[in-house]
């Protein structure tokens, strides 16, 4: 029993003992002593109002600090889809409390990431009507927030509890500023008890008869609570019944579903990478990024130097259409491909994408360092926005036409009939060509096909000799110039997929060129494809430089570049994911068992975890110690599942290697983005390519053991 002593002063909860709690457009951090931890108002990649997760004194929470022995529990059940944390009271003894227990709930926002101040009022509340209550307002320049109770007591015998607000100095704990207090006595009478029983009508349903408020600001009563529980459980509950997810570890699997609805941005379909900034991938270390951003495209490690967790990744993006795709979520997957076309009709001026945009489609992530935050155990720096946001990485241009391949295969054709500006519907293909930009009210889908046809990318000619910036996904690379192997791949998968063309010479060896009908997209909807010999040509021109210079002939195994094939790099296991190559083939059964070696032995695995690389050998520029990456153990599991077609020990070992990382996730199933060697968890939280790529595994690790029967 981990029973908590509430005379010991408050330490940071690690990374993987929170739960997370959302509405589509937002969502919280709650550790398992009932904290609000991180929560940005009002959406994903809003400032933080409390962010006590990375400054336990300044950070700012919501919280009910105990003033008796307690244990907690933490719990989402498969009936019931919402979060709730039980608080058990303890005598001295151990046993549990009977009688009175004071109790106590701290607010102390800290606006704009502890940035702003603030001013706090204890006022009347207009919005419980017949009842001397107060409320507590929390202004600042950037935000206002009021904070609103309705007490109740739900046991037999026992009377509503009264409440008393303060203000509450707490400098003695932490560098002071404005904090506030709800402490709810028990017994005594209730601080609203007026009574409608002469009218014959309860009073909450008069009072949410008579419609005088806002809709957004209605009256606080029990009822309404009530109703919005009842709503909210419905709602999940409905939701994660339309899976249609039949295979082996099915509760992980919906686990990590309810996970990545709670990071889609309803408005715009956008999927955070993360809803968390800055959480460090090694304890004290640098590696502090912020994922608040939607992807461009697909589902690697993601390493770049900003707070990248609250963006939409056009490198996620494949990844997470497959997912949504294989458990039946049609509308969610739909709605992504609508925000990712919407990216294309909105390109940089040389044509190329960004590999990455806020949840709104915007492209301005600066990134700011908060010197002013400790960190999350004193790693530092706490980052926020992304330098990244304008690199040229050029791996991002497969993932997205992967990204469209799947989209067009599984889900809605590229074009479908529009309304034109007389009103009359658009089907011909050159009606839509011709109208693309023109109309109005054409929607998203109408510019599907041309958008493919003539999207813009920067690529480098396999005859060029200059290098260019290519960064590898799941890397920042600042100090060095090279041919990354993955990124390469990605550019293979982009010809295979959807994208090849005219080259155009550009300064520093980079190459425009202008892409057309791909080649599964041609062949899948039967469209015009009148390149096709040139496409083929130059598809497997790269292939076989890959397979030259990628190629270690001594360790027998693909390295991370042309340049250091002596260094293993884990992203490289995407080759049969992404069918660049069959994973019977000795070459990559020969990376595979390399990589699958300890790193004292020369490979990446640590007790059936994986490393995206050895920081020791690779500079990425970065500096500093990381954990071992979850995704890439999930792409090694995925790697042995399809190798293990052909050779069953290898299958055995993909089981072993699946249930072993789901010990690794947490009491609710809710995995982070690293694992340390100690088993913590590392990184932003809760990570949506980890979870991603989870259901991808169980899928097809789940599919292929029911095919070898």
């Amino acid at each position: 029993m981990n029973v908590q002593d509430p005379n010991v002063q408050r330490d940071y909860i690690p990374i993987s003992d929170h739960g997370l709690i959302g509405n589509l457009r937002t969502a919280a951090l709650i550790s398992t002593d009932g904290s609000v931890e991180s929560y940005c108002i009002p959406n994903f990649d809003s400032p933080s109002v409390f962010a006590r997760i990375l400054d336990k004194y300044k950070g700012g929470h919501f919280s009910s600090p105990q003033t008796v022995p307690f244990t907690t529990k933490q719990k989402l059940s498969a009936e019931l889809q919402c979060l709730t944390n039980e608080v058990r009271y303890l005598s001295f003894g151990g046993m549990s409390s009977r009688g009175t227990i004071p109790l106590r709930v701290e607010c102390a926002p800290a606006f704009n990431y502890a940035r702003d101040k603030h001013t706090t009022e204890i006022i009347p509340d207009d919005s419980v009507e017949y009842c001397k209550q107060h409320k507590v307002l929390f202004n600042s320049d950037s935000l206002n927030l009021d904070l609103r109770f309705v007490a109740e007591s739900t046991l037999e015998n026992v009377s509503t509890p009264e409440v008393k607000l303060d203000l509450l100095d707490l400098s003695e704990e932490r560098p002071p500023w404005p904090s506030d207090v709800l402490q709810p006595l028990a017994g005594g009478r209730s601080a609203c008890d007026e009574s409608t029983d002469e009218l014959g009508v309860p009073l909450e349903r008069l009072l949410a008869g008579a419609k005088l408020r806002p809709k957004d600001d209605p009256f606080l009563t029990k009822q309404l609570l009530d109703n919005l529980f009842v709503a909210t459980n419905s709602y999940w509950n409905s939701w994660i019944r339309k899976s249609t997810y039949q295979g082996s570890w099915k509760e992980a699997v919906h686990r990590s579903a309810l996970a990545l609805k709670l990071l889609i941005y309803e408005p715009t379909g956008a999927v955070v990478a993360s809803p968390t900034f800055s959480l460090p991938e090694y304890i004290g270390g640098t590696r502090n990024w912020d994922y608040r951003y939607v992807s461009s495209v697909s589902g690697g490690p993601v390493k770049l130097r900003v707070d990248l967790s609250r963006a939409s990744w056009i490198r996620d993006s494949s990844f997470t259409l497959y997912a949504l795709i294989r458990l039946g979520f049609t509308q969610e997957a739909n709605a992504y491909m609508d925000f990712i076309f919407e990216r294309l009709k909105n390109k940089n001026p040389d044509g190329s994408l960004q590999i990455m945009y806020t949840i709104h489609g915007g492209k301005d992530l600066e990134e700011i360092e908060l010197t002013h935050l400790d960190g999350h155990k004193g790693s530092k720096p706490v980052r926020i926005g992304n330098g990244a946001a304008d690199h040229v990485q050029l791996d991002i241009y497969g993932e997205l036409m992967d990204c469209i391949y799947l989209g067009q295969k599984f889900g809605r054709p590229l074009v479908r009939s529009v309304p034109s500006m007389t009103g009359a519907e658009l089907t011909s293909y050159e009606t839509v060509v011709r109208h693309v930009g023109l109309s109005a009210g054409t929607t998203a889908s109408a510019f599907r096909w041309p958008s493919v046809r003539w999207l813009t990318s920067f690529s480098q000619s396999s005859s060029e000799t200059a290098m260019n910036p290519i960064y590898p996904y799941g890397q920042e690379v600042r100090n060095k110039k090279r041919h990354f192997t993955y990124s390469k791949i990605m550019l293979w998968v982009a010809i295979d997929r959807g994208m090849c063309g005219v080259f155009h010479s550009l300064p520093f060896g980079v190459c425009l060129f202008y892409t057309s009908p791909g080649l599964r997209l041609a062949d899948k909807r039967s469209l015009p494809c009148p390149r096709r010999n040139e496409w083929l040509a130059a598809r497997d021109n790269l292939y076989e430089e890959i397979m030259h210079k990628a190629w270690n002939p001594t360790l027998q195994s693909f390295g991370q570049s042309y340049e250091e094939t002596d260094v293993l790099d884990s992203s490289v296991l995407i080759m049969p994911l992404v069918f660049f190559m069959t994973p019977s083939d000795p070459r990559f059964v020969s990376t595979l068992k390399q990589i699958m070696k300890t790193p004292e032995r020369g490979g990446l695995t640590s007790n059936n975890l994986v490393y995206r690389y050895d920081v020791n050998k690779s500079d990425d520029g970065v500096g500093g110690e990381e954990g071992t990456f979850c995704l890439c153990t999930l792409w090694c599991v995925e790697a042995l599942t399809r190798a293990g077609a052909y050779e069953r020990p290898l299958l055995q070992r993909a089981t072993a290697m699946f249930e072993d990382f789901l010990l690794y996730s947490n009491h609710l199933g809710l995995c982070t983005e690293e694992i340390s060697e100690s088993g913590d968890g590392l990184g932003n939280a809760v990570q949506g390519f980890t979870h991603v790529t989870l259901i991808s595994a169980a899928y097809n690790l789940s599919r292929t053991l029911a095919d070898m029967k």
